[in-house]
């Protein structure tokens, strides 16, 4: 007994259409809708509470508004110092870092790096509550590894004084801050260069080894110029994510910014702008300069990682 047909046969031509044609439709709702609306209403004032009648056009008032604000410039800045004292330290660790487990691990590789990739993964609710204790003034470990440092000849110099007020001191956020992005994302970037280590031929550390290369020189002349490419990857998507910065400044200040606005992101001032502040507009103003500020520095990483001599 044939069961009856509930779909009309696709002719060839159209069936790549009809199988796209999901994946085209949540990304016009969920992706292209968004940013249009957003560049529109970059040129808008308007409040959300007031409805979509309240819209008025106001040109480049908002990009002017967004342009004379302190907060955004402090904003910026915060920025730009949490993406490079997280970002640069990342990279710093993770390719020496890939290049021993690489060399050092066989079976137990994938266990190795899956514990680095953990953090990666894990959900912002547990990193806010774990780095909250960690961080506490009173009780927090980091104090307490601190005080008992004080207690060791010839280090008490380097230590401070005093516990530290991590989540409330304006010097001490930003670290506080970094340190978290920097364990959130070093474990990726460990992923990224062991993938690319795999890929190098075996027979260049074989001639190199033949011809008395030390292991130094190895790294320096056949795995640093093979990793350059990912380099250029990893270094992008830094680059990217650290001007884009928001869940980690935003846990740990509980959206405020902190101290002096000391751990307030564009990020988080473009979602305080729009949510806490009702000024849309403004937000969306913001949100397309930080995304000029996202291109001219990509622009400026793929330039720095061209080739020599080439145009």
């Amino acid at each position: 007994m044939k069961l009856p047909r509930l779909l009309p046969r696709l002719a060839p031509r159209h069936a790549p259409y009809v199988l796209l044609a999901p994946f085209l439709v949540l990304f016009a709702v969920f992706g292209l809708f968004p940013l249009c609306f957003s560049l529109y209403l970059a040129f808008q004032s308007w409040e959300p509470t007031s409805g979509l009648a309240a819209m008025h056009y106001v040109g480049l008032d908002n990009f002017a508004f967004a342009l004379q604000d302190e907060w955004f410039w402090k904003s910026l800045k915060n920025t730009g110092w949490l993406a490079v004292a997280s970002g640069v330290p990342q990279h710093l660790v993770a390719i020496p870092l890939a290049c021993f487990i690489n060399m050092s691990f066989r079976r137990s590789r994938n266990a190795v790096v899956g514990a680095y990739f953990l953090p990666y993964i894990t959900s912002s609710v547990a990193i806010a509550i774990l780095f909250s204790s960690l961080f506490s003034t009173d009780y927090g470990l980091i104090n307490l590894v601190l005080a008992a440092l004080r207690e060791v000849p010839g280090l008490a110099w380097l230590m401070p004084a005093q516990a530290i007020d991590w989540l409330n001191d304006p010097d001490a956020l930003k670290p506080a801050i970094s340190l978290i992005v920097f364990w959130r994302y070093v474990g990726f970037n460990i992923v990224l260069y062991l993938a690319a280590l795999q890929t190098i031929p075996p027979d260049l550390y074989e001639a190199a080894t033949m011809d008395g290369a030390s292991r130094l020189k190895q790294f320096f002349h056949i795995t640093l110029p093979s990793l350059k490419p990912m380099i250029f990857f990893g270094v992008t998507l830094s680059v990217i994510g650290g001007l884009q910065l928001f869940e980690e400044p935003f846990i740990l200040t509980g959206g405020k910014g902190g101290s002096d606005q000391a751990g307030m992101s564009t990020a988080v001032y473009l979602y305080r702008t729009a949510f806490d502040f009702n000024d849309f507009g403004a937000a969306s103003a913001m949100s397309w300069l930080l995304f000029i500020v996202v291109a001219l520095l990509t622009w400026i990483t793929n330039r720095a990682f061209r080739p020599r001599g080439e145009a």
